[in-house]
């Protein structure tokens, strides 16, 4: 399916939902791992508001997301798309969209706790 890029320029992003590895089997415990990198996939929520709105978007991060992200504090959303999606699971048809982005990283980098970076 087709993907495009979401335009956050005139936006304000904060975390409201610490970054954790993202688990597609949740009998297994299995982490998603990106296809082309072979590296374990982060899923974080954030909050966009813009133009007098906000809203909540779980996003799936490749591979920047630094630790010591914590909720309210503002980041950068770097390479962020959106993906429309769907499939069957249990005979019921689902669809969404998907956001995922190649990095999350603090607004101001002098708020992140020294030496948690990475």
């Amino acid at each position: 399916m087709s993907s495009f890029k979401v335009d956050l320029s005139t936006a304000v992003v904060f975390v409201a939902v610490e970054p954790k590895f993202k688990v597609i089997n949740r009998d297994t415990g299995e982490v998603a791992v990106d296809r082309e990198t072979g590296v374990k996939m982060m899923s974080i929520g954030l909050t966009v508001a813009d133009e007098g709105e906000a809203n909540l978007y779980t996003v799936n991060v490749e591979t920047g997301v630094q630790r010591g992200l914590v909720p309210g504090m503002p980041v950068a959303v770097t390479g962020l798309r959106a993906r429309d999606w769907e499939n069957t699971f249990n005979g019921e048809k689902r669809f969404g969209i998907a956001f995922r982005a190649v990095a999350v990283t603090p607004l101001n980098p002098a708020s992140a706790p020294a030496g948690e970076e990475g």
